[in-house]
């Protein structure tokens, strides 16, 4: 039986996930979280086989999670399902140790077949985001923006989305000059100093 917690913080989407899953004879929700902290709690409660990941939880963001994770339980399966496209995080999250990324808009029938590639063990990726991750063993040939740490390219996407730095701070719960450091260093690293040099390079680059 494949045991499944999901993690999202909008009922709607958890209670949708539940009702697909559970038309499943060897599929059954281990249990569902809001946040980060209901779900580690929870994982210490339950068996569970498989996580359904939102990358956006209101306490601690996905990439955060997911490094948790991946120190407590290395070999539980997470699959990352977002609203976020797969030219904004999906390669970064596979190479931190996720085992998939889904869209939420996928098909029914695609979210079934993704947990059950993953809980075999395998990797659940589209055909595009497969030959991203092929074109990402080129380091030669890299964007800009693959040159950031995980936490630079966050902040870099929440900027280029119109967040003020205000905004990121609460939302990440760091300091406003933290975020001013990380910008500089964005900036730095992409040979750009102005918001809106950001803004047109994720523009073109799809991170928009």
């Amino acid at each position: 039986m494949i045991k499944v917690i999901i993690v999202d913080d909008h009922p709607v989407v958890r209670r949708g996930l539940m009702q697909i899953i559970e038309k499943e004879p060897d599929m059954e929700i281990a249990g569902e979280a809001k946040n980060a902290g209901e779900f580690f709690s929870l994982l210490r409660k339950v068996n569970c086989t498989l996580v359904i990941l939102d990358i956006s939880l209101p306490d601690k963001n996905g990439f955060d999670v997911l490094k948790q994770l991946q120190y407590e339980l290395p070999r539980l399966p997470v699959l990352i399902l977002s609203v976020n496209s797969e030219d904004q995080y999906a390669v970064r999250f596979i190479k931190a140790g996720a085992s998939g990324y889904l869209m939420k808009e996928a098909a029914p029938e695609e979210l079934i077949k993704a947990i059950r590639k993953v809980n075999a063990g395998g990797k659940y990726v589209s055909a595009s985001l497969a030959e991203k991750l092929v074109f990402h063993l080129d380091a030669s040939d890299k964007p800009a923006h693959e040159n950031l740490s995980d936490r630079e390219f966050q902040i870099l996407c929440l900027i280029v989305g119109g967040k003020s730095l205000k905004g990121i701070a609460n939302e990440l719960c760091i300091s406003e000059k933290t975020v001013s450091t990380y910008r500089s260093r964005i900036q730095e690293k992409m040979k750009m100093s102005i918001n809106s040099d950001l803004i047109h390079y994720a523009s073109e680059n799809h991170l928009i």
